[in-house]
């Protein structure tokens, strides 16, 4: 297999790895620091969202697999001994680290006392244990659909919701799925099985979301606010899995989810009755 002219310019370590540092697009602060082997460089450049290597899981690593805090890349940098790689991400969520926090350099020496100590200076965003409740086996490393909390954005970190971009990354990374090794992530296993394995799980999800939906129309806010709640919540998380799943069997025919925007966008101000009859 022939190497990418540009991978040879690279000097990875004894053990086929490099140190990539990822940055904050906007504010330029540091979010954490990860490895990443020949493979992951290249899904990286390949979809723009970041893909690291596990030292101890000796596989790829999508970040945000399971917590749904994917980071897209605008830019990748080498430096001038080319062993290390700087990657400008706009961090999903708003959390890089998995203790919650934005970034994983939240610890500040404080050389105020008599002995420096450290510091923990940075607020928890959001509980990791609410970040990684999820089943793994129900989710991928591309489900930010019910997990990211948009509460999170500030003026430094752009929407995912904006424009479209998350379906445009849950596009790029599910495509990059098809060519990963069948055990590497839920979706590379899904491709694995097959297409109809694909709609077998399109088809699980819906009756589940059908589900939550029942069980939602038979909550009352006004009795038992808790209950309506996690029912609400369980609705939105089950539909997400609906879509989510629909989108790996778009990707499945290398069919974009923009094309189905833009038949919505088609139907947008047709009737019912009208759009039916147009068929």
């Amino acid at each position: 297999m022939t190497v990418p002219a540009w991978l040879t310019a690279i000097t990875f370590n004894s053990d086929g790895l490099i140190p990539a540092i990822a940055q904050d697009h906007q504010s330029g602060r540091i979010l954490m620091m990860a490895w990443m082997n020949s493979e992951a460089l290249q899904l990286t450049a390949q979809t723009q969202t970041a893909v690291y290597f596990s030292r101890s899981r000796n596989q790829l690593w999508h970040k945000g697999e399971t917590s749904g805090h994917t980071q897209q890349v605008h830019d990748i940098r080498l430096d001038c001994d080319a062993d290390v790689i700087v990657l400008s991400v706009t961090q999903m969520g708003g959390i890089a680290c998995h203790t919650g926090r934005e970034s994983c350099f939240y610890q500040r020496l404080d050389l105020s006392g008599s002995e420096p100590t450290w510091q923990a200076v940075d607020p928890v965003l959001k509980d990791p244990a609410d970040i990684y409740s999820a089943n793994p086996q129900s989710l991928d490393a591309t489900d930010v659909t019910s997990k990211t909390d948009t509460n999170l954005f500030n003026a430094n970190h752009q929407s995912p919701r904006a424009e479209g971009s998350i379906l445009q990354q849950l596009d790029q990374v599910l495509i990059a799925r098809k060519q990963a090794a069948s055990d590497s992530s839920y979706v590379a296993t899904l491709y694995a099985k097959g297409l109809n394995k694909i709609l077998e799980k399109v088809g699980e999800e819906a009756t589940e979301s059908i589900i939550a939906a029942k069980d939602l129309a038979s909550s009352d806010a006004q009795l038992d606010k808790e209950a309506y709640d996690a029912a609400r919540h369980e609705f939105i998380y089950e539909v997400a899995d609906v879509w989510f799943h629909s989108l790996i069997g778009l990707a499945w025919f290398d069919i974009e989810s923009k094309a189905v925007l833009d038949e919505l966008g088609r139907r947008f101000g047709l009737s019912g009755i009208d759009e039916k009859n147009a068929r």
